[in-house]
């Protein structure tokens, strides 16, 4: 979705935000806006914090930023630290595959659950990946533009909360 056709202005973003967002796009990286807090700036609302999406690997976002750290075991993710605010930027999930080893996907044989899901993808596998279709909204600080796989603008507008996939197995 064009700049023309949607209302998200820089403006609105915080500058830690875009700070983060220039820092990855001027070192070669896709570099996305991600979830609720583009669903908010649609809806002409201040959102709280701000999520970045990008093809950098953890090891390589914070080798960019000196304020940074790595968490999670789960899934690696980067919080970049500015004063109180933490932008927290994620490597594009990837849905794997049979190829996925135990060092990068671990399941627990009790409870079905991912215990560590540290699987790289693309920007059209990660959206897959995401909740719900107004949280899998990307804005491209490269053009400015929205890319929306699952139709989430328009649930949006629509005010509808939509779940990704099946919705049985999503809960589960």
């Amino acid at each position: 979705i064009s700049r023309s056709e949607h209302c998200i202005s820089r403006a609105d973003i915080s500058r830690s935000a875009l700070r983060v967002l220039y820092g990855l796009k001027d070192a070669g990286y896709q570099a996305f806006l991600v979830g609720g807090s583009v669903r908010d700036l649609l809806l002409g609302r201040h959102p709280k914090d701000f999520d970045v999406a990008t093809d950098a690997n953890p090891e390589q976002v914070h080798a960019l930023f000196r304020n940074s750290r790595l968490i999670g075991r789960r899934f690696r993710i980067v919080h970049v630290r500015f004063g109180q605010e933490i932008v927290e930027v994620a490597t594009f999930r990837g849905l794997g595959g049979e190829e996925t080893t135990e060092e990068h996907r671990l399941v627990s044989a009790e409870t079905g659950r991912l215990i560590r899901d540290n699987v790289y993808g693309t920007i059209e596998e990660d959206v897959w990946r995401r909740d719900f279709t107004a949280n899998a909204l990307y804005y491209s600080i490269e053009d400015f533009s929205i890319w929306d796989y699952v139709g989430g603008v328009q649930d949006t507008r629509d005010r509808v909360l939509r779940l990704i996939g099946d919705p049985a197995t999503r809960y589960r």
